[in-house]
């Protein structure tokens, strides 16, 4: 279990920033946040989710803490821990929630203080709202949490947040490289949220809801989208989500030749091969 004497500050109260101090404070911890939306902080403080807050960088939360978890977008994360560290608790640990890892973990482990460690966390969790109004820590219930360490980690750090993990209830909890963080994510997450959204752009048909099943419900949930977070992060796995969107195009055209071409056994085999893959997932 973790320490109660532990101090948390989430900085970016936004959904995810504001399930995980609610969770944590459902179990005892005091937790502090920042962020520039004052009323998100107000919001916070009247719901007893945070007990402390701010809505600017300030210098005294920060230097209480702990623990500081990251719920910035990707671009911004490197420049406010370079502008703030100067305030960061000796022994500090930084983590974060990005969907990214390697184009920020190693730039701020070059330029973080010596005497702080920072290491990378996911939280495979959401919903298609964002806010702190929508914090829920059960949406770590059926999620998985990856832990994302190199060589400038220590296992004190990494079994910190294997702890964490099991103290929110992530269903799941793995380490993986930030390499192989990022290539997983591009196919589980980015490539879905591209076909998601495709699948969405590839009629437009005011109608459809009208005529719709649980099928292309269940397929585009995804679409409704934050437009300015989803562009930072496809465009910094960049050459990674391009290899997963030409494989499945790929897959497509082979389909579609198939289908083309009546091969009714090509196409059952697909259709094998894809049920018992899904089946994995239903166990």
């Amino acid at each position: 279990m973790i320490d109660k004497k532990k101090r948390f500050l989430i900085i970016g109260l936004g959904l995810l920033g504001g399930s995980y101090a609610m969770g944590l404070k459902k179990r005892g911890h005091i937790v502090s946040a920042i962020d520039i939306n004052e009323a998100s902080i107000n919001y916070a403080l009247e719901k007893g989710i945070i007990d402390e807050g701010a809505a600017a960088a300030d210098p005294n939360l920060i230097s209480q803490a702990d623990v500081i978890i990251s719920g910035l977008y990707p671009k911004t994360i490197v420049g406010w821990i370079s502008e703030n560290q100067q305030y960061f608790k000796k022994n500090a640990l930084i983590t974060d929630v990005t969907g990214v890892k390697c184009s920020i973990i190693y730039k701020i482990q070059e330029l973080l203080r010596e005497d702080c460690e920072f290491i990378g966390s996911h939280p495979m969790a959401g919903k298609e709202v964002s806010g702190v109004q929508f914090a829920d820590p059960s949406i770590f219930l059926p999620a998985n949490l990856i832990i994302t360490p190199t060589s400038k980690n220590t296992q004190a750090a990494i079994d910190f947040l294997y702890e964490f993990g099991i103290e929110l209830r992530f269903n799941n909890i793995c380490i993986l490289t930030p390499e192989k963080h990022d290539e997983m994510i591009g196919y589980l997450s980015q490539l879905t949220h591209v076909i998601a959204v495709s699948l969405m752009n590839a009629n437009d048909n005011s109608h459809l809801k009208e005529y719709t099943g649980d099928s292309f419900r269940d397929l585009t949930r995804i679409a409704k989208i934050n437009e300015n977070l989803w562009t930072e992060l496809f465009l910094m796995n960049k050459d990674v989500l391009v290899n997963e969107i030409t494989a499945f195009v790929d897959e497509i055209n082979d389909f579609k030749q198939k289908l083309m071409a009546e091969d009714v056994d090509g196409m059952k085999q697909k259709f094998i091969q894809s049920t018992k893959r899904r089946k994995y997932f239903d166990k």
